[in-house]
């Protein structure tokens, strides 16, 4: 902000300062701004249902994030993605049946886990035995283990490192640190995967350009020749079925 921008800004709310001063010295009533947390006397976690509507809507609007970053979507997407790229296939399987894949695969790889939030933090919230930070904090344990369990050891110490802290223990090492220590996990996993997947693609495109070149078939793009062989091979090794074994199979 420039020094003519911040003078302005400061000479406006000198006028509404002064504005309202001499209101009150008039005994003109200033219109006031009472928030009701709703909730009873010793009871801090009970809100009303206005503002329990507005949690939920703050909820739902960063759920995309919480679905991307803290289940095993990731790692998912971005392997089909390269299975998608070393056929040569940009555009087969369509992006829609690519995300509704993937989800449904987090969904069942999460299963256990959103079953062990269901029972311990929801169930008794919705019930009213317990508050919504002890709902909030019974939620979260297993999905930190989740976490905890596919995150490598180096970094989740980059992140406890560089938030300077020495928790005791795994399991004491906060949310904020464990998140992106999880998302680079499974960022270098699933490149690991890829690598492993583009291996046998790149050798049948190896074969594929020097059969075309020793039969002096030059002007023949070698993609409309391997791409079939490519495809045919995928089918007899039952791909599909494969590489989501591997998936599921690869999470703890």
């Amino acid at each position: 902000m420039s020094g003519r921008a911040l003078l302005r800004a400061s000479f406006v709310l000198l006028l509404i300062g002064a504005a309202v001063a001499a209101f009150a010295q008039q005994g003109v009533r200033v219109p006031s701004i009472n928030v009701d947390m709703g909730g009873k006397a010793g009871q801090p976690d009970d809100l009303s249902t206005p503002l329990q509507i507005l949690a939920l809507l703050t909820v739902l609007s960063i759920a995309p994030a919480i679905l991307i970053l803290t289940t095993a979507f990731t790692r998912i997407v971005i392997v089909l993605g390269f299975v998608r790229s070393a056929l040569g296939t940009p555009n087969v399987p369509p992006n829609q049946v690519l995300i509704g894949l993937s989800l449904f695969l987090t969904f069942y790889v999460m299963g256990p886990t959103f079953e062990t939030v269901h029972k311990t933090a929801l169930e008794p919230y919705f019930a009213k035995k317990i508050s919504s930070t002890e709902a909030f904090a019974k939620a979260e344990a297993p999905i930190k283990g989740f976490m905890l369990n596919n995150t490598y050891e180096s970094d989740l110490a980059l992140f406890v490192n560089l938030s300077r802290e020495r928790p005791e223990t795994r399991e004491s090492v906060k949310l904020s640190a464990v998140i992106p220590a999880f998302v680079i996990s499974e960022l270098k996993t699933s490149f690991i995967i890829g690598f492993y997947i583009f291996i046998p693609f790149l050798i049948i495109d190896l074969i594929v350009a020097s059969a075309l070149m020793s039969m002096g078939m030059m002007m023949l793009p070698p993609v409309v020749v391997s791409l079939p062989a490519k495809l045919l091979v995928f089918v007899l090794a039952d791909g599909w079925a494969t590489l989501t074994n591997a998936i599921v199979s690869g999470y703890r």
